[in-house]
């Protein structure tokens, strides 16, 4: 019964988030990933990738960063993916949900597999001073013998979150409080080379520690 209980309170906040706080939201000042630096140390943005726009439509996505950073060394290549949304209610004209699309849901649609996944810490804030500890979800996903490391987490408000009901929950609060709902997904794909997952891993450590302090200009706190 307490499960049942928690789930109906889930589903009535949730509801309650989409429907009745759908506007006069604030939205914050933020500078756009059109300003994000293609040069990062000894990272370098190959190309931003344009996402079309019938995904731009489904996914509701404010403004957003993809490219694949390399650097001069093997086995160094990194996909990131930041999709901001300004707001995350239900739009009451067109009735689409502006909430950020959990990754594990696209996946599998797009041909992938997750043959591994983790909820790990995430400190990089914190080590840069930039912001509070938190946690992000690790996949290893496979199509064919394709095999990539996955690094993804909810950047909403100065939070790093990786489970979407705490993500639903803050957002509740901070809309209560703020008058928020804005945040973004942070996703980092990292190719495994050759089966080596240690080392895609130390790709993903390093890139990322370069990234997600610089975050806040875009996703704000």
């Amino acid at each position: 019964m307490t499960k049942i209980a928690a789930a109906l309170i889930f589903l009535i906040m949730n509801g309650y988030v989409y429907w009745y706080l759908g506007s006069a939201e604030i939205i914050p000042d933020r500078a756009l990933f059109a300003e994000f630096p293609n040069e990062l140390e000894s990272w370098g943005c190959m190309g931003r990738e344009k996402i079309d726009e019938k995904t731009i439509d489904n996914l509701m996505v404010t403004d957003y960063l993809s490219c694949s950073f390399y650097r001069a060394e093997p086995n160094s290549a990194v996909h990131l993916y930041v999709g901001y949304h300004e707001r995350q209610t239900r739009d009451r004209e067109s009735g689409k949900a502006t909430a950020i699309h959990p990754p594990e849901h696209c996946l599998p649609g797009s041909g992938w597999d997750v043959i591994d996944s983790q909820v790990v810490p995430i400190n990089f804030l914190a080590e840069a001073g930039a912001g509070p500890a938190g946690e992000a979800k690790r996949f290893i996903i496979a199509k064919g013998n394709q095999r990539s490391l996955v690094y993804f987490w909810y950047h909403s408000r100065g939070r790093v979150i990786a489970r979407s009901h705490h993500k639903i929950l803050w957002m509740f609060l901070d809309r209560a409080r703020l008058g928020r709902t804005d945040g973004s997904l942070v996703r980092f794909t990292v190719p495994i080379q050759f089966g080596d997952e240690e080392a895609a891993e130390a790709t993903f450590q390093e890139f990322a520690r370069t990234v997600t302090p610089l975050l806040s200009d875009y996703v704000p706190n």
